[in-house]
């Protein structure tokens, strides 16, 4: 089984390639963003506790978010891989989520970044913005965003470097550029397992 993790700061496009990887790929697309909202939407007791959260203004804490992975693995345990996209986000999560998939007799197999300068990121994320009327987006909060998602993220980037699985990839270009790369770089990594 294949299990990567895609990281990206706001606006790199993170989302849109992790979808086309799955595609790609044969693999699951996990994104805990969606699952929250889906969770949330059905009303189930997962949903209750999330949406109770979500309207207190927190972050779901890190055992929620395992608790939701966790059954998330246990549903899909038929896949080829997973393509996971927003977890983990803290080293609390990693090491978890290494503990979790040891216990089927699986790791992660290689963690991909998109790399992207913030100039262009908050270009990017000022025109999301006012074509989605989101006018709480302003270049300051995009800017603080920015610096959260480094600071959450430097901890887990230094994780998966010692462990020798973490690769960047430049994401700027085309949609369909950036795939290719990222798609290659995969490809790669997989030709080294064998």
């Amino acid at each position: 089984m294949f299990n990567l993790i895609l990281f990206g700061p706001p606006g790199a496009g993170k989302g849109t390639q992790a979808v086309k990887i799955a595609e790609k790929f044969g693999w699951k697309h996990v994104s805990t963003g969606d699952i929250l909202r889906s969770e949330v939407a059905q009303g189930t007791p997962l949903g209750l506790k999330v949406k109770a959260v979500m309207e207190a203004g927190h972050l779901v804490s890190d055992e929620l978010l395992i608790e939701i992975m966790e059954s998330v693995f246990v549903k899909n345990s038929d896949v080829k891989g997973f393509v996971l996209d927003g977890f983990p986000r803290t080293l609390k999560q990693a090491r978890e989520l290494d503990v979790m998939l040891s216990k089927s007799g699986q790791k992660v197999t290689l963690v991909l970044a998109l790399k992207v300068d913030e100039h262009e990121l908050v270009g990017r994320l000022l025109t999301r913005a006012l074509d989605q009327g989101r006018k709480d987006d302003t270049e300051e909060v995009i800017k603080n965003r920015l610096v959260q998602y480094h600071n959450h993220t430097k901890p887990l980037i230094d994780y998966y470097k010692e462990q020798k699985l973490f690769r960047e990839v430049y994401g700027v270009g085309s949609i369909e550029e950036i795939f290719n790369t990222l798609s290659s770089t995969i490809l790669e990594h997989q030709s080294i397992q064998k």
